[in-house]
C-alpha cells in the first residue's frame, strides 16, 4: 500500500478506529516495525498523552484528550495533502 492510504482519512482503517487501538492494529494501519510503534507508544504514555488499559494479554491504548484526537486527525490531513501535492509535482 502506498503511504498516502496509510494517511488518508477516508481510509477504511482509519474511519473504523474508535480512538483505541493495540500495537497491532496500530502496526497494520501505519505500516511501521511494531518495535518502532511499541516505542513510541511508550513515549507517549509517559508523556502523559495516551491511557492504556490491559484486555488479557493485549494493552490497548487510547488517546487521552480528545483535542489530542483532533490534532492527530490534522496532522494526518495535512500529510496527506502534501502526498498529494509531491504526487503532482512529480507527475509534470
Amino acid at each position: 500500500m502506498s503511504a498516502h492510504m496509510h494517511l488518508s482519512p477516508a481510509h477504511p482503517a482509519h474511519q473504523r478506529t474508535p480512538g483505541e487501538a493495540d500495537v497491532t492494529t496500530l502496526t497494520e494501519a501505519c505500516g511501521a516495525a511494531r518495535p518502532a510503534v511499541s516505542r513510541h507508544l511508550a513515549r507517549l504514555r509517559l508523556a502523559g498523552l495516551v491511557d492504556t488499559r490491559k484486555e488479557g494479554r493485549r494493552v490497548v491504548y487510547s488517546l487521552r484528550h480528545g483535542h489530542l484526537r483532533r490534532l492527530v486527525d490534522e496532522a494526518l490531513r495535512t500529510a496527506y495533502h502534501r502526498l498529494a501535492e509531491r504526487r503532482t509535482e512529480g507527475g509534470r
